[in-house]
């Protein structure tokens, strides 16, 4: 990195990178933080209620089939 850079922009460089790192943790905890809250504020989801049995319909009658019709000429 010396050569790219050179020996003057190298110790501003590593320090920019430190705060950048800094600031994405102090991100990070926080919407950790912010997540853990909304989930303590949340009640507790209730199990779902049991659906009482319904007996089924019958099927509905069908209208009798028409015959075939006769294609032979």
């Amino acid at each position: 990195m010396v050569l790219l850079f050179g020996s003057k922009r190298l110790p501003d460089a590593a320090r920019s990178l430190g705060k950048s790192m800094r600031i994405i943790k102090a991100e990070t905890k926080g919407l950790a933080e912010d997540g853990n809250a909304a989930q303590a504020q949340q009640p507790p989801a209730a199990p779902p209620a049991a659906a009482p049995y319904v007996q089924p319909a019958p099927p509905a009658a069908q209208p009798p089939a028409a015959p075939p019709r006769d294609t032979s000429i």
